[in-house]
């Protein structure tokens, strides 16, 4: 009993430690000469749904929700949104060139359609991101008209 009392009290020290590695959740100020929405002229709609499933992750417009403070979730969290702008930053966008944007936009579409973003982990916690199927079509309808202007 004793060595099971030790064990936990050492688990609970270095969850207390871990909390103190911070992680920077700053966002950078976004330009809206390079935001997608704006640029875009993206209705008002259509602009709603993209902030809703994709701006966490996929901007510099990220809002951490209150459990990104407690570590490890917080690393975890971090990482996420390291690894979405990486992919695709909308706050940037007009900084692409047009074969970049090409490419995003038709990502874009197929991670739609295939349901693989927004994350299910991410869908859990903000149900504003789990769009009907109509919402769904809405999006990929926007898209593809993008891609079809020829104005990327």
């Amino acid at each position: 009993m004793k060595k099971t009392k030790k064990i936990l009290f050492w688990i609970l020290v270095g969850f207390a430690i871990i909390q103190f590695i911070p992680i920077d959740k700053v966002n950078k100020p976004v330009d809206q000469k390079l935001n997608f929405v704006t640029v875009k002229n993206t209705p008002s709609d259509i602009a709603l749904l993209i902030k809703n499933t994709c701006y966490d992750c996929h901007s510099d417009e990220t809002i951490y929700p209150k459990y990104a403070h407690i570590a490890p979730i917080s690393w975890s969290i971090k990482s996420h949104v390291n690894d979405g702008r990486n992919h695709l930053n909308f706050s940037i966008w007009n900084s692409y060139n047009a074969d970049l944007k090409r490419s995003m936009i038709e990502k874009s579409i197929q991670t739609i359609q295939n349901k693989t973003m927004p994350l299910p982990g991410y869908i859990v916690y903000h149900p504003k991101a789990n769009l009907s199927a109509a919402q769904n079509s809405e999006l990929i309808k926007y898209f593809e008209s993008i891609l079809n202007s020829g104005k990327l």
